[in-house]
Order: C-alpha cells, then structure tokens, then sequence
C-alpha cells in the first residue's frame, strides 16, 4: 500500500515578503528533489482540503480563529506577530495546511495509507491556543490530533518533534492532557526561550547546547523518548518534522545532517510498528536552506514510506 503526499499549490501562495526565510521556494524545492530521487513514485498524491472553523477549534480558541479570518488583508502585508505576515492569500494556504493533517488522520486511519507525509506551509508548531507566532497561525499536528482524539476516538497519540526550535505552541494546547504524549527535542537558547522546563506530565523537552551534533541527538532520542514512547504504547504517532536543526541550515546550530532524520525516522517507524499498526503522519515544519532542506525531507521519506 502506497503512502500519502498531501500538498497544495495554495500553500506556495503564502508570501510574507522578500527575503523573509519562510518563503515559498521551500516546498518547489522539496517536490523537485522528492520527484528527481524517485520517491513520489511510492506514494498517492492528494490535494489537500481547506480546514473547517470546527476543526480549528478543536486546537485553537473560537475567538482567535475569528481573529485570524478577520485580519486576512485584501492587499499587502498585515502583521500578526513581528516576524509573521499575512498577505491575501496566507489564510487560503493556512487553512489547507491545517487541512492536510486532517485529510491524513482520516486516510491512515481508514486504513488507505500506511503514513503520510504532510508537504505544507505555514507551519504550525509555534501557534499556540489563542496567538499567532513564529511563521505559524493554525497549529497544524494539533489541529490533526484533535481529529483523532475527538472525531475518530483515538486513545493515545504521540506527538514527536524534531525541529530545532521548540514547539511552544503544540505544548500550550497538549499540556496536561493525558491523551497526548509530547516528545520534543529543541535546541537550548533559541525562539521561543523556553522548552527546557517542561508544562506538563505528558511533555518530554530535552534541550540540546549548541553545536552538540548526531551522537547528542541520538543519545537524547534513545535514552529519553524512545522509553516514554514504548511506556505510553501510542495507537497513532505525528511527527512535526522541522529540518532547521542541520548543519547547512543557518536558523539553528544543533549539527545534524541527513542521515540523523534518516535514524530517528526509523526509530519512529519501530515505535509505530510495535504500537501503533505502523501508523505514522508527518508534517513540515521549519527548513530554510533550500538545498540541505529537500535532502532532509527526502531522508526523512524514504524511511517514512519503505522505500529503502
């Protein structure tokens, strides 16, 4: 069985202005480099839907979901936080970015793909319950979650993230329920300043200090993640899946290369197979070099869809 590609072009339609490293170049260079590699040959491509209100507010409070549609500007840029901008089509691409977590909850769990691959801008992980931040507006995995908790009536989910900054925003909305087991590792000092001192009984934070590298990373995953993740037996694991943690990647200053995305995707797709049916949706988060982040994300789906 083939997994799932979902993406949109609306998502490249985001732009928040020159030069600004969120841009969207990032998601032609990961299809380009995932097409070259032969990787889109082991997977189903779907277009993904436009979120609904009512599954935004399952993550998110009704009144900033409001908030969000009413800013949408017909012209130029609007701030929403210092370095997070709307322009006329941020919403439309928000809203299928939010959707596509959605679309992949229901296809994996229907059984009509083993994982899917979320191919989506803006991310998500820093928008917290009620506030936009840090490139994010909807909170993407959170906004799939839920759907699995609420609308499926998953038990148990897992949320694993790898990218090098924290994400304060799936913290905030997880923090205390027991559902939901919150796996991060981060790298210590950066955006958001915080992360080190966990919220919640179901959050595992590991800082790393700069410059700490594979064996570092590794380590962190063995000996913190991989025992809560196989104590906690997750019936569906998400994965957002940042890539600004290489060393190419000038955003952060952890050191990791491709094949450390290659490892701990495999030491996921272990975890799934053990607990979780093999059930595994990943989706994009950070990565802004261009060329170290479509090497990253290609390392990351081979492993992800068996292609190896």
């Amino acid at each position: 069985m083939l997994s799932a590609y979902i993406t949109h072009a609306d998502c490249a339609r985001h732009d928040m202005g020159p030069h600004h490293p969120e841009c969207p170049d990032r998601l032609g260079a990961i299809n380009d480099h995932l097409l070259v590699k032969g990787l889109l040959d082991y997977m189903i491509p779907y277009d993904a839907p436009l979120a609904t209100e009512e599954q935004l507010a399952r993550a998110h409070a009704s009144l900033y979901v409001s908030e969000i549609f009413n800013a949408s500007p017909t012209e130029g840029l609007h701030a929403v936080d210092p370095d997070t901008n709307m322009c006329p089509h941020t919403l439309t691409a928000a809203l299928r970015a939010a959707g596509a977590a959605v679309q992949a909850t229901d296809l994996v769990l229907a059984g009509d793909a083993p994982t899917a691959f979320c191919c989506v801008r803006p991310p998500g992980h820093h928008a917290e319950r009620s506030a936009a931040m840090g490139f994010c507006f909807f909170n993407n995995v959170a906004v799939g979650i839920r759907h699995a908790l609420n609308a499926h009536g998953v038990q148990r989910v897992a949320l694993i993230d790898f990218d090098v900054h924290h994400g304060n925003g799936s913290e905030d909305i997880f923090r205390g329920d027991e559902r939901v087991l919150m796996c991060s590792i981060f790298e210590k000092g950066l955006y958001p300043f915080n992360g080190e001192t966990a919220t919640g009984d179901n959050m595992v934070n590991v800082g790393l200090p700069s410059r700490s590298g594979s064996d570092a990373f590794r380590e962190a995953v063995t000996a913190h993640w991989i025992p809560a993740l196989d104590a906690f037996a997750p019936e569906l694991i998400y994965i957002s899946a940042g890539f600004d943690a290489h060393r190419e990647d000038d955003m952060g200053n952890l050191g990791l290369v491709e094949a450390d995305y290659a490892w701990v995707t495999q030491e996921l797709m272990k975890i799934a197979h053990k607990h979780s049916q093999g059930r595994i949706i990943s989706c994009l988060e950070g990565g802004y070099v261009l060329s170290p982040l479509a090497r990253s994300v290609a390392a990351h789906v081979r492993v992800l869809i068996g292609a190896d």
